[in-house]
């Protein structure tokens, strides 16, 4: 009999803890509908405590998704707990996820406590946040690296308590698929009460084992994975997303087990998250990589023209990726465009069909062809923005092998026309030189990262950026077929996001203030 395992995912909470990779409030949003389209089971949305936006990031998708639990994190603490409720009310479906160290490690150096005190700890917070939800995980944070009797006893206590997911997280990265398996079948052999609760893993990558380690876990009678779309999360990330799913849907003979992920959805759920964290997918990753599905070798090209099975354990299909093209044009309306977004599982106001429309027929004039990706760019800028103070308004760059690149640069700031020249290294460090004159900003570029969207001479180009200022990291993007421009784009998206950052909190502060 096949079992369904649950995908908790947490892309929004420990992936957006990848350096760099913060996410708005809509940005989130998107992701959050992007998962609900994926059909995964929970979403971690966030970190209640942690900050003002995280809290009204969970809040807003308790209220406006869909289909998954809403989960907010907490720390085993009474006003983290409280808080994480204040956001998850009104949701359909909510759950607090709340955690403290089972490891001597932790304890000892970290949070100075004995055994007994943090069992005690955790039992009285899963009693706290059951009076708020029946839906409550409890994690024995650094578990691989605990004393299993202890861990065993921790995880019984807590089940007692009202705990309906036990998660048991390699926090660290440090254990192996074999040792996992043990792990997990000891606490299911010895643990009164297992029966009453689903056994969870949250596996990191420190040592590329985190999707071995969940895989292990499953097939040892693991009910639930914790992962990342892309694998992204703290240090070297999480387990995939999409490789725990098709990992199971393709070995299901093996692992008597499957998800309820719409796997066609996978493809554009990496490219969405992709997009917006600026963190590039490498070639050669597994599942939606570039190469995942490409064959080089003239034997294996030779055996797929014969039989795709010789050589492709997965159909491209199952993942959403398609060779078909869009008949999508400059003669295109407004009604077959929004269809087409419908078709892609978009759902826009009005206002923003209006936008992505009017960006999609500037495009249909500058390209022969129009893909799949280059609508998603266009959605994902139309849906994704920011409060602009700062607008590009005219662009003009000199640049050749016997002159120094110079850029003179109109923008709009605050609706104001101001303009201005300067030289660079290159046409894009001369763009950029020039709008940081304009804009007066003291903010750092971290990274530069430039990927055609489509292929051929009149692809879209998509520039992401990293900028950071005062501790403050944010990512840009802009896409165009002119890379300049595109990069302009990128580079003022990203200001935009960290002076609006910098109002919000500015605005926390005040309210504090009057508190």
């Amino acid at each position: 009999m096949t079992r369904i395992i649950r995908i908790f995912d947490t892309t929004l909470r420990d992936g957006e803890q990848s350096p760099g990779a913060s996410m708005n409030i809509e940005e989130k949003i998107l992701v959050a509908k992007q998962l609900a389209r994926l059909n995964v089971d929970i979403i971690e949305a966030g970190f209640a405590f942690s900050s003002p936006g995280d809290f009204e990031a969970i809040q807003r998708i308790a209220q406006e998704i869909e289909g998954p639990v809403v989960c907010s994190l907490a720390r085993a603490k009474p006003e983290d707990i409280d808080r994480a409720w204040e956001a998850l009310k009104g949701a359909p479906k909510s759950r607090i996820h709340t955690f403290l160290s089972s490891s001597d490690i932790h304890l000892k150096y970290q949070f100075r406590m004995s055994r007994e005190e943090a069992l005690k700890r955790g039992v009285e917070m899963v009693r706290h946040a059951r009076g708020y939800v029946d839906d409550v995980e409890y994690s024995p944070m650094d578990a691989t690296r605990s004393d299993l009797s202890y861990l065993c006893e921790v995880v019984e206590a807590v089940i007692e308590a009202g705990a309906g997911t036990v998660n048991i997280p390699d926090t660290v990265g440090y254990t192996t698929p074999q040792e996992f398996g043990h792990i997990i079948r000891t606490l299911r052999e010895r643990v009164k009460g297992i029966d009453r609760a689903i056994l969870s893993v949250h596996c990191h990558n420190d040592l590329g084992l985190a999707v071995a380690n969940s895989m292990a876990a499953i097939h040892a009678g693991a009910g639930q994975v914790e992962c990342t779309i892309n694998g992204i999360g703290e240090r070297a990330g999480n387990a995939s997303l999409e490789e725990i799913a098709m990992g199971l849907r393709t070995r299901k003979d093996f692992y008597q087990a499957d998800t309820g992920i719409q796997t066609e959805e996978i493809s554009k759920a990496s490219r969405l998250v992709s997009n917006i964290t600026g963190m590039v997918v490498q070639p050669n990753k597994a599942i939606v990589g570039a190469n995942a599905f490409a064959h080089t070798s003239g034997i294996h090209q030779d055996g797929l023209l014969k039989e795709k099975i010789t050589y492709e354990i997965m159909q491209p299909e199952t993942i959403g990726l398609t060779q078909s093209r869009l008949v999508m044009g400059k003669l295109s309306g407004r009604h077959a465009f929004r269809e087409e977004l419908v078709r892609l599982g978009y759902s826009l106001t009005d206002q923003e069909i209006l936008e992505a429309f009017e960006r999609f027929k500037r495009l249909a004039d500058q390209k022969k062809e129009l893909f799949e990706e280059d609508l998603e760019a266009i959605v994902n800028k139309a849906v994704t923005k920011v409060p602009e103070r700062y607008s590009l308004k005219g662009l003009y760059v000199e640049s050749g092998m016997d002159r120094r690149p110079l850029a003179k640069v109109e923008l709009l700031i605050d609706g104001q026309s101001v303009t201005k020249t300067a030289e660079g290294d290159g046409p894009v460090d001369a763009v950029y030189r020039t709008i940081a004159v304009l804009t007066q900003t003291k903010s750092q570029l971290k990274a530069y990262i430039v990927k055609a969207i489509t292929g051929g001479t009149d692809a879209q180009g998509e520039v992401s950026v990293r900028v950071e200022e005062n501790g403050e990291t944010v990512t840009g993007h802009g896409s165009d077929t002119d890379i300049i421009i595109a990069s302009a784009q990128a580079y003022l998206n990203a200001l935009n996001k960290l002076a609006d950052l910098m109002e919000r909190h500015a605005r926390a502060e005040q309210k504090i203030g009057l508190c």
